[in-house]
């Protein structure tokens, strides 16, 4: 029963990274058929991405009142139908209307699975579905690529993932009867319903009150890991985007070496939680956040080492890759340890949105930043980054060293 509901939730996150791509690799193609500009990508985009943010705030309670497996299910469903909604656009508005559903079913099914398994599961399968979710968005660009070789076009590339949903919805469903029966497993001599810290605990996920937004901002910490999480997924966002056109315009770097070594930021993230999840219930999450972040300023230094070589700021950027892969997890599943059972849904929420903020901010406000001053301010924006979210979470270690255990749950291995 635990293995078939870990497998079930694997293929959720493929699922998940699947259409996150579709938009980037079919917009070149898509804009024209569609008769607008190539800029009005961002409309789309934005859109998705106010979606996620208001239904990863809105999940602590929507989880508490229908369970993880319930919400998860849905939210592919609605994904699903946003998918085949896409697919039969034939205009632009029609396909804004479809991104709307698109962004909430991802932002609640991020925001419910991400709290389910931090809660239920050891810090290697966070390490390792994150690292199946880059798998599912490194699959979608080769389905668009090949729908637009046929004759499918780029509507075929959105029918076929959301036919794949639509099936995952299918088998979510089906499984729901196992999420309430894989419990996390408490020590010995646990109080079960004692009152705990500041940030307050609960033996069984997904029951109790409702922790509002404004309760959970004010525990102890919160603010700390939403800054931390900001700067991650600000610095994530803004390296995928910007690294090669930096490459090209301030290092000379040829176009496609470029490209090449820009892709392998996105591979070094994949393989790098895919290898996170061996060590990482040893080492812990304290550990893979400080190290990250400390490898991703190595890489910073590699990209902005002044000389004419290209190798330094290639290989940069491949190590600031492999440093970031366990942050993004790592903070995910710290979050029932260091703010209590009872509102980690709730903190995962807020994070959920603090990463698409910063995911979406992040890129066009260095864009603005590197058109006043030029392209060479790269490696000093990430470095700002990397620091900022560094300081947070060594902050916030600090801040929770000093406070008792609480809620220690023993994860099942």
């Amino acid at each position: 029963m635990y293995s078939l509901l870990l497998a079930i939730i694997y293929i959720a996150f493929v699922s998940l990274g699947l259409p996150d791509s579709l938009v980037g690799a079919g917009w070149p193609v898509m804009h024209q058929d569609l008769g607008v500009p190539l800029a009005f990508a961002g409309i789309v985009t934005m859109i998705i991405a106010s979606g996620t943010i208001l239904s990863s705030l809105a999940s602590e309670r929507v989880t508490r009142r229908f369970g993880a497996g319930a919400v998860t299910a849905v939210s592919v469903g609605l994904t699903a139908a946003a998918l085949v909604g896409f697919s039969a656009s034939g205009s632009f508005w029609v396909l804004c209307l479809w991104a709307v559903p698109y962004g909430l079913g991802a932002g609640a099914v991020d925001a419910a699975l991400n709290n389910y398994v931090a809660l239920h599961y050891a810090a290697r399968h966070m390490n390792w579905l994150h690292s199946f979710w880059g798998l599912g968005a490194s699959i979608s660009p080769f389905v668009m690529s090949y729908a637009l070789t046929s004759s499918l076009g780029w509507s075929g590339a959105y029918l076929v993932i959301g036919v794949v949903q639509a099936v995952l919805t299918l088998v979510l469903l089906a499984s729901l009867p196992l999420w309430g029966k894989v419990n996390p497993v408490l020590p010995a001599g646990h109080a079960a319903d004692a009152e705990a810290d500041d940030a307050g605990t609960e033996p069984a996920a997904g029951r109790g009150a409702h922790v509002p937004l404004a309760q959970a901002l004010r525990i102890p910490g919160v603010v700390l890991v939403l800054t931390a999480f900001f700067a991650y997924c600000a610095l994530e966002s803004t390296s995928i985007l910007w690294a090669s056109t930096y490459l090209v315009a301030d290092r000379g770097v040829d176009p496609a070496t470029a490209a090449a070594f820009a892709s392998l930021f996105l591979l070094g993230i994949t393989c790098g939680r895919f290898l996170a999840g061996f060590f990482a219930d040893r080492v812990g999450d304290k550990q893979l956040i400080r190290g990250g972040f400390a490898a991703v300023g190595l890489g910073v230094l590699l990209i902005a080492v002044p000389v004419e070589a290209d190798v330094p700021a290639l290989a940069g950027l491949v190590v600031a890759g492999l440093g970031c892969a366990p942050i993004y997890p790592a903070i995910i599943h710290s979050t029932p340890a260091n703010f209590g059972r009872r509102s980690a849904q709730a903190v995962i929420g807020i994070q959920m949105a603090a990463a698409y903020t910063g995911s979406t901010l992040a890129p066009p406000l260095f864009g603005v930043l590197s058109g006043w001053v030029g392209a060479w301010v790269f490696p000093l924006f990430l470095a700002v980054l990397v620091a900022l979210g560094l300081l947070m979470s060594e902050r916030l270690n600090r801040l929770v060293a000093r406070r008792a255990p609480t809620d220690d749950v023993v994860l099942r291995s």
